[in-house]
């Protein structure tokens, strides 16, 4: 699958990435090219909600880092 094919299909989201992250991916880290097959793959996988933590994170800081009930603060 070329880089063209990747962004007309959009593939990219059944990865798990949103529209937002793949346009961070071509634009900034890439400086304007289109990422290829497995760099767009790498980069699912590294941001993924299982190697990240992206939508979990901003609820886990909610939670208290210190005080008798924390075991183990950050």
């Amino acid at each position: 699958m070329s880089p063209e094919q990747i962004q007309e299909s959009k593939i990219y989201r059944e990865w798990g990435l949103t529209d937002e992250e793949y346009l961070k991916i071509k634009d900034e880290i890439l400086d304007g090219r289109l990422p290829n097959f497995t760099e767009t793959g790498m980069y699912a996988v590294m941001w993924s909600e299982h190697c990240c933590y992206k939508n979990s994170k901003p609820v886990l800081k909610k939670f208290p880092t210190t005080g008798p009930q924390v075991l183990m603060g950050p």
